[in-house]
């Protein structure tokens, strides 16, 4: 059996500890009940890139595509639109939305050596594409300059 000396600070420390972890326990609950309520749209995005250009592309399902703009100002390309409100069950006691709405957007940093006019975005599917081309640069090559 372990002797052990008994310090009063040792169940100050306990009941610390438990309201710590009760704070914790209601913390979370107030988040996941605020995550609940608050109805936002953030599409999901994905980005690679080839061999001669950028691809940006945006999962917007449900959303026409005069509800999305975009823009490049200051090398900063900004996608944004709005989502509006589907499938709303109002009821005395009953509230209910399928999908989530609102404003969205998104904006991705260029790199500097790309066609800024020549970005295109096509929308199929519900999938908006927006490619980016690359400037072509031309390779080290040699010139000799001929003095007159």
């Amino acid at each position: 059996m372990l002797v052990r000396r008994y310090s009063p600070l040792d169940q100050f420390r306990n009941i610390r500890r438990s309201f710590d972890f009760m704070n914790e326990i209601m913390n979370s609950l107030e988040q996941n009940q605020s995550d609940a309520l608050a109805v936002d749209f953030n599409p999901s995005v994905n980005t690679r890139e080839g061999e001669f250009a950028y691809h940006i592309e945006v999962d917007l399902p449900g959303i026409k595509k005069e509800d999305v703009e975009i823009n490049v100002d200051d090398n900063i390309l900004t996608i944004a639109g709005k989502r509006e409100l589907k499938n709303e069950n109002k009821e005395e006691n009953y509230y209910k939305i399928e999908s989530s709405y609102g404003a969205f957007s998104r904006s991705f940093t260029l790199p500097e050596k790309v066609d800024i006019e020549n970005i295109s975005a096509t929308s199929v599917d519900g999938v908006l594409e927006v490619v980016i081309p690359k400037l072509k640069v031309v390779e080290n090559s040699s010139k000799k300059i001929e003095i007159k």
